[in-house]
C-alpha cells in the first residue's frame, strides 16, 4: 500500500441509510465514554461488543464484511485510536491563542496600531489595516515598527502570567511570510524579522513548561477575503492555486525542520495546515489534496530524521546518521521508494525548502550543529492539526484522509449556530440551550474526525445588554464542559487592548471573574441541567 492508497474512514451507502441502526451504535460510543474503554484492557471486549451489535442490528450482513466494517467503525468512533499524542503534549489541552503577535489583527490593538501609523476604516481593504498595507505604506520603517510590536505584545511577563493561570498550551498563529525566502518582494509586502522573535517566544514558553502549536494562520495568496488575519485585506483570494499550495507546502517543510533541529522550537508538538478556508468546498479546488500533502511533507521530513510516525503507509528510509540535513533531504527525494510513494508536490516542496533552511540556520539560528540530523531535539513526531469536516460544506473528501501518523482534528466554535445548523434563539437561554445540546464531538467522531480539540472559542455573543456577567460565566462553563470532552481547548485570544472587552481576552476574562482561574474547573458543573433537551425533540 502506498500513501496514495490510504483507506477512507467512511460508512457505506447502506450503512448511512440505516440511520436507526447506526444511532444504536452511536449510543454505544457515548456509553463507552462512561466505562473508560480507551484503556487497553477494555478495548478487545468493546470491539467484540460492537461487532456483535452490528450483527444483531443487521448493519453488517456477512461475517467478513462485518469484521472489517466493525473495526473501521470502531476506529472512526474513537473506540480504537491511533497514536495521536507526542510525549511532549499535555494529556488535556488548556490553551490560548497568541493572537496579533506574529499575525497582526489591528482590531485587537487599535491604539497601538494607530500609534504605529496604521488606520481604521469600515472595510479593511480601504486603508492601512493589515500587515501587507502597512509594509507597503512604510517600506523603510516597517521592520523596526513590527520588531517593537513583537517584543512588547508577547513578553516573558505574559508567559509567566499564562503559567500562573495553569495554561499548558499556546497556539501560535503564523503568517507564511515568516519564511522570508518565499516572499516576492516586488509584489508582496510584509515585515521581516518575525522568525527571530518567534524563536525568542518559543524558548520562553519552553522554559515555562508551556507547549506550542504552530498554525499556518495566514496562507500564501490569502484564503479568505477581507480578513485582517490573512495578513492582506483583499477580495482577490489566490490561495487555492498550485503556486500558493506549493509555497504553503514549502512553509510546512521549513517549519517542520526547525521544530526538529532548533532547540528554540523544543516546545512545539503540533503543526496546523491552514486556518479557516472558504466554507464552501466547491470554491476551494485542490484544498483537500493540499491538506493531505501538508501532512505528508511533515512525515517525509521526519522520515529523513529517522523519526517514526507510527504509520504503516510511510516508507522507511535508511539511516542518514549524522549526515548534513541538506544532503539527506536531497538524497531521500531521489530514492525510488520515495518517488513512488509520495506525490510529486510533496517531494518538490521538500527540495525547495533546502536553501531556505540553510539560510535560516546560517543567518538566524547561527549554529552549524543544526545542519546535522538531530539526535536530541524533538525526537517525537509532530501532531498534524487538521481542520475537521464541519469547517467546509459540499466537500467530496473527508479530512480523515489526511490522518497519516499522529493527527488531531481542529474545530472552531464561534457560537453562531448549534451543531445541527439550526439558528440560535437570540436570548441567553437560546445560546445556552444550543451549546448544552451540541453533538459536535459525536458528529465528528462518526466521520472519523477524532480525536478532536477546539482551537478557537470565546465568550463573545451578539446579545448586547443581555450579555450579563452571570450569563457569561454560565456560557463559559457550558463551553468548557463541552470542550473538555475532547482533547481540550484553546481560547481566542490570550489578550487584547482593554477597550476591546474581556470576552475576547482570556486573561481579562479571568481577572473579571468570567472564567475560573483554574482552567480545569468551572463555576457550576450543573450549568446545563436546565437546558438539556431530549434528543427526539431537539
Amino acid at each position: 500500500m502506498t500513501l496514495r492508497d490510504l483507506p477512507k474512514c467512511e460508512t457505506s451507502g447502506s450503512a448511512r441509510r440505516a440511520s436507526n441502526r447506526f444511532q444504536a451504535l452511536l449510543t454505544l460510543f457515548r456509553l463507552k465514554e462512561r466505562i473508560l474503554v480507551r484503556s487497553s484492557a477494555f478495548r478487545p471486549f468493546w470491539i467484540l461488543f460492537c461487532i456483535k451489535a452490528g450483527e444483531n442490528t443487521g448493519l453488517f450482513t456477512s461475517s467478513s464484511i462485518m469484521l472489517l466494517l466493525a473495526f473501521r467503525l470502531a476506529l472512526c468512533l474513537g473506540i480504537v485510536l491511533p497514536k495521536v499524542t507526542a510525549s511532549t503534549s499535555p494529556k488535556k489541552i488548556y490553551g490560548v491563542n497568541l493572537g496579533s503577535w506574529q499575525v497582526a489583527e489591528p482590531w485587537m490593538f487599535p491604539e497601538e496600531w494607530k500609534a504605529m501609523g496604521g488606520e481604521k476604516c469600515n472595510s479593511c481593504t480601504d486603508c492601512i489595516a493589515s500587515e501587507f498595507a502597512f509594509a507597503k505604506a512604510y517600506p523603510n520603517d516597517v521592520d523596526a515598527k513590527f520588531k517593537k510590536h513583537w517584543q512588547t505584545w508577547f513578553t516573558k511577563a505574559d508567559v509567566d502570567r499564562l503559567k500562573s493561570l495553569g495554561i499548558n498550551t499556546a497556539r501560535v498563529p503564523l503568517g507564511w511570510w515568516i519564511v522570508e525566502g518565499l516572499v516576492d518582494r516586488k509584489t508582496e509586502f510584509f515585515p521581516r524579522g518575525g522568525l527571530l522573535e518567534l524563536r525568542r517566544g518559543l524558548a520562553e514558553l519552553s522554559e515555562a513548561g508551556i507547549t506550542a502549536v504552530l498554525d499556518l494562520h495566514a496562507a500564501p495568496g490569502v484564503q479568505r477575503p477581507n480578513e485582517m488575519w490573512s495578513g492582506h485585506c483583499t477580495e482577490d483570494v489566490q490561495f487555492y492555486t498550485p503556486k500558493n499550495y506549493h509555497r504553503a507546502l514549502v512553509w510546512a517543510a521549513v517549519m517542520t525542520t526547525l521544530s526538529h533541529v532548533d532547540p528554540a522550537f523544543n516546545s512545539v508538538f503540533a503543526i496546523g495546515s491552514a486556518n479557516s478556508p472558504l466554507p464552501d468546498a466547491t470554491k476551494t479546488p485542490g484544498y483537500a489534496e493540499y491538506v493531505k500533502n501538508f501532512v505528508l511533507v511533515v512525515r517525509l521530513i521526519e522520515s529523513v530524521f529517522g523519526i517514526d510516525a507510527n504509520s504503516p503507509v510511510i516508507p522507511k528510509l535508511t539511516s542518514y546518521g549524522d549526515k548534513n540535513i541538506t544532503y539527506a533531504f536531497d538524497d531521500a527525494c531521489k530514492q525510488d521508494h520515495v518517488i513512488t510513494s509520495y506525490p510529486p508536490e510533496v517531494i518538490k516542496a521538500v527540495l525547495a525548502s533546502i536553501p531556505l533552511v540553510g539560510e535560516i540556520i546560517t543567518d538566524i539560528i547561527k549554529d552549524e550543529s543544526c545542519f546535522k540530523i538531530p539526535n536530541t531535539v524533538n525526537r517525537q513526531p509532530l501532531i498534524a492539526s487538521v481542520l475537521d469536516a464541519a469547517m467546509q460544506k459540499n466537500s467530496k473528501s473527508n479530512p480523515k484522509e489526511a490522518a497519516i501518523g499522529p493527527t488531531v482534528f481542529d474545530h472552531h466554535l464561534f457560537f453562531a449556530d448549534d451543531s445541527s445548523g439550526k439558528p440560535v434563539n437570540a436570548t441567553p437561554e437560546g445560546w445556552l440551550t444550543a451549546i448544552c445540546n451540541s453533538d459536535v464531538i459525536d458528529d465528528m467522531a462518526v466521520l472519523g474526525n477524532f480525536p478532536l480539540w477546539f482551537g478557537e472559542w470565546t465568550l463573545a455573543t451578539s446579545l448586547g445588554q443581555a450579555e450579563t456577567e452571570k450569563f457569561l460565566r454560565d456560557y463559559g462553563d457550558a463551553q468548557k464542559l463541552l470542550y473538555g470532552k475532547s482533547l481540550g481547548w484553546v481560547y481566542w485570544a490570550y489578550k487584547v487592548e482593554k477597550s476591546i472587552g474581556a470576552v475576547w481576552s482570556y486573561t481579562a476574562a479571568v481577572d473579571k471573574g468570567l472564567l475560573t482561574k483554574d482552567p480545569s474547573k468551572v463555576f457550576n458543573k450543573d450549568v446545563c441541567k436546565p437546558y438539556i433537551k431530549k434528543k427526539d425533540s431537539y
